[in-house]
């Protein structure tokens, strides 16, 4: 086991975490009902690809990070872990950033009006329901999973491998479903941007 890189304190640890959370949470339930008019020398959709890039690493680092902690090479999975954190923070500064330039995309809007017409209803077909149970589960998940990381992260950062472990085998499976299915949800609007 490797030695531990924090120094215990639980009640720091809980408010810090607690507060990090409520203002991401906070922040993103805000800021997706903002859209600045801006004129950009760019396609702002941009942040949408990235995110997908981002979730795809994310979800290749969680794997690596399974695999290199059943292998017991603890620091290598010490660092794809922080890895994995540090790109999640990149992917919602881009989706934050997306969201503010971009607004809501309506998953069968072809004419991309904001509006869905019955014929592009009929035209999308039950692949909504797909894109549609996929966003609503994916959605709340997201919401709640960063206290989960923070708190199993900080548990190894502190060398309480026990609690690490048992945290880990409710945050780990949330966090994998979350990256992928941004990836999918991604893959399914993209035609729609």
């Amino acid at each position: 086991m490797l030695a531990p890189t924090l120094r215990k304190n639980d009640k720091l640890a809980q408010r810090l975490i607690y507060a990090v959370s409520l203002i991401v949470f906070i922040a993103v339930i805000v800021l997706s009902r903002v859209k600045l008019d801006v004129s950009l020398p760019f396609d702002v959709h941009i942040f949408a690809a990235i995110n997908a890039g981002i979730n795809s690493t994310v979800s290749l680092l969680l794997l690596a990070g399974l695999f290199t902690a059943m292998m017991k090479k603890f620091e290598a999975h010490k660092k794809i872990m922080l890895t994995a954190i540090v790109l999640s923070v990149f992917f919602l500064l881009s989706y934050i950033a997306h969201h503010l330039l971009a607004g809501d995309t309506r998953y069968g809007d072809l004419n991309a009006d904001g509006i869905l017409s019955e014929a592009e209803k009929e035209r999308a077909g039950s692949t909504r329901i797909i894109y549609y149970f996929i966003l609503f589960t994916h959605i709340p998940l997201a919401g709640i999973i960063l206290p989960f990381i923070l708190f199993t992260a900080y548990r190894a950062l502190i060398g309480e491998y026990d609690r690490h472990v048992k945290l880990t085998r409710i945050t780990w499976p949330v966090w994998l479903y979350v990256a992928v299915t941004g990836v999918i949800i991604y893959v399914m609007i993209r035609p729609y941007y």
